[in-house]
């Protein structure tokens, strides 16, 4: 692609021409080293040029198309707003109100009912909710777990997902389960399959529990988590939910999830365009909104999302969107109707926000995407562009709540924070369609274990993603160009041998993140990542960071949460784009940490020593572009506290705060 190649050429001219010069007392070797850059500087220049030369052919090859198609008069044109989500009607808090009361009613019902021998009562039951994707499942047994969890000892509702990892689904069980226990007293990197098998039957001995198992796909899946489901004489309760009618007779009794009734398919798609003034809507064109709701089929992912595309349309426009969408007089099946509708709101998104969805085609099925580092990766990628006044996590953030205002991707809320949107899920369906765009864009490609590095050798793909397998890098093996990538994603995978950081030559984000390493990593030739903007380390066993980091001279994000790194090297100090730091709570805040004046996040927890803590204190007033502080701080004195009072009074762009203020003589820590 013509994009692709212009995106090299300036990388490698930033690589070859503005490349990082090690530094170097002897005054006559620095001249030497000048002429000789000066001469390669100059053939670089040669080469770049021959290049742009090329490019730009290619372009007015582009031009010359666009201009005989007309490819301008048929996309759609769109406007994008920043949008809070909590402003509009999310999909799950629309049908929570719109043909799910019955649905919920009977399956409370199912769950309750054990039949008329005395001996059933207290046995486990289990039923599994079936139907196709798009038509409720998840927020029907959401819903329902809600309603009924407090009548239960504990509960726990986790996704499986297609290519489930076992650890992480047992582990997430028992975070739910008993949350305090599970995430301070207890350390679970330690076990095995086995001994988290052990580990919950042992919890559920004796208690009454109502478990929820969300999109499981395979059998032999739903046979593997069952070995954790004790068992009991306690009344407790297992959901599940699935596409596929053997896996739900092999949970136990099925409930089938119907699509929407005619009046409630009318009625979502009437409120998601109108809001409350749906109910006074008396002169809409029937035999329109007919067509629409007979092809979307009672599915309400289809409804909302055809709603999304209605939105801000003249009625007289619907039959003209209705018949760019292409639907087939022969299609009456519900899935190719809802793919269909999918891709022509894809489509239908600015270019911008197509870059950011396509991105989140690299995270596993049925994760929750947490959306602030999603937001440093989309700013690391050049996908948020500058605007006048407005910072760029700002804008990343608009563009976030945008993709949730057309309903693309679902928003997660913070469990203790009502309203406070933690992250994103990406439903099934419009994973599989930007997985398969990705995979056709060569955007992005994934090895999840099913695939051998091998299918990706010849692959021109931008991005690597890693997902859930055993990570070991052959030399001799023919693996993908890594110089060309601008991403490398791992993710809950463990890793015997890395790749070796000097074969990214024009990476822009390193997420090594909830990964162990089964020997001991110093990221070597980290200094050599010169484009390298996101550098992210959550949840690995990585303990050191090397002084060669101040090499990255364009870093942006650095997240250690997780990592059990102590100490920040002094080298950090020189990165003057930085503008997130994410320490982990074992690390000592540096005394030069008022130098990073890019700062727009920082999250650190502990001091050295009393006269670091002071330093601290006085230094974060040097921070006047902070949105975001959490920190850690120990107030010795009334001094040092009218120190840290004058300091919050320069952070004039704060917008979140969190101290954790402790008062040695009371030894106590007060939340503030």
């Amino acid at each position: 692609m013509v994009s692709y190649d212009m995106e090299d050429v300036l990388d490698t001219f930033l690589v070859r021409v503005e490349g990082h010069v090690p530094a170097t007392s002897d005054r006559f070797k620095r001249l030497l080293k000048t002429m000789a850059k000066l001469f390669n500087k100059t053939k670089a220049r040669h080469k770049i040029a021959s290049a742009v030369k090329d490019i730009k052919k290619q372009l007015q090859e582009v031009a010359d198309r666009r201009g005989r198609y007309m490819v301008g008069d048929i996309m759609a044109k769109s406007t994008v707003t920043i949008v809070d989500p909590r402003l509009s009607a999310l999909y799950n808090d629309v049908t929570k109100l719109i043909g799910i009361d019955k649905a919920s009613d009977e399956l409370i019902s199912m769950l309750s009912s054990q039949g008329d021998d005395r001996s059933c009562m207290d046995k486990v039951k289990k039923v599994s909710v079936l139907g196709p994707g798009g038509l409720g499942k998840t927020t029907l047994v959401k819903t329902v777990y809600e309603k009924l969890k407090t009548g239960f000892c504990c509960g726990a509702f986790v996704p499986a997902g297609r290519n489930p990892d076992f650890k992480k689904v047992f582990k997430d069980i028992l975070i739910d389960l008993d949350k305090q226990h599970y995430t301070t007293c207890f350390n679970m990197m330690i076990l095995d399959e086995r001994q988290l098998i052990d580990e919950l039957r042992g919890f559920l001995k004796n208690k009454r529990y109502f478990v929820v198992i969300d999109d499981i796909w395979e059998a032999q899946s739903w046979e593997t988590i069952k070995l954790a489901l004790l068992e009991n004489n306690c009344g407790s309760r297992i959901v599940t939910t699935t596409r596929k009618f053997k896996v739900a007779t092999e949970v136990g009794e099925v409930y089938n999830i119907e699509p929407l009734a005619d009046d409630e398919s009318r009625k979502l798609l009437y409120t998601r365009i109108f809001g409350v003034e749906a109910n006074n809507l008396d002169y809409l064109p029937d035999k329109v909104s007919d067509k629409i709701l007979k092809r979307c089929g009672g599915v309400p992912l289809a409804i909302i999302t055809m709603a999304n595309l209605l939105v801000g349309k003249p009625i007289e426009e619907w039959p003209e969107v209705y018949n760019s969408i292409g639907f087939s007089h022969k299609d009456n099946h519900h899935f190719e109707s809802t793919m269909r509708i999918l891709s022509f709101s894809y489509y239908d998104l600015p270019s911008h926000l197509k870059t950011c969805l396509l991105y989140l085609s690299m995270f596993p099925d049925d994760s929750i995407i947490s959306k602030d580092p999603l937001i440093w990766k989309w700013v690391a990628e050049g996908f948020v562009h500058k605007e006048k006044g407005i910072g760029l996590f700002e804008l990343g953030e608009g563009h976030f709540n945008e993709l949730i205002h057309r309903s693309m991707i679902q928003a997660v809320e913070f469990e203790e924070e009502e309203g406070i949107v933690q992250g994103c899920r990406v439903h099934d369906m419009v994973l599989d369609l930007i997985r398969s765009l990705s995979h056709e864009e060569k955007f992005l490609s994934i090895l999840d274990g099913l695939d051998s590095e091998e299918t990706l050798s010849q692959s021109s793909a931008r991005r690597l993603a890693h997902q859930n397998r055993t990570l070991d890098h052959n030399p001799q093996a023919r693996n993908m160009g890594m110089g060309q990538l601008r991403s490398f994603v791992t993710c809950y995978c463990a890793i015997n041998k890395m790749v070796p950081l000097s074969s990214f030559r024009v990476l822009r984000v390193l997420a090594i993140e909830h990964c162990e390493f089964m020997e001991g990593y110093q990221l070597e030739h980290l200094g050599n990542l010169h484009h390298l903007r996101y550098l992210g380390l959550i949840e690995t066993n990585i303990r050191v960071l090397p002084k060669e980091i101040g090499h990255l001279s364009f870093l942006q994000t650095l997240l250690l949460n997780g990592t059990g790194i102590e100490v920040l090297p002094s080298s950090l100090r020189m990165l003057t784009q930085l503008m997130c730091i994410r320490a982990d709570w074992k690390t000592r805040a540096p005394n030069w940490i008022g130098m990073i004046t890019s700062l727009e996040e920082l999250r650190i927890y502990r001091s050295a020593d009393d006269r670091s803590s002071r330093r601290l204190v006085k230094e974060l007033g040097n921070l006047a572009e902070l949105r975001v502080l959490r920190a850690g701080i120990a107030v010795l004195d009334e001094s040092m506290e009218r120190d840290l009072v004058k300091s919050l009074k320069n952070l004039r762009k704060i917008q979140y705060l969190q101290l954790e203020i402790v008062f040695p003589d009371v030894d106590d820590t007060v939340d503030a």
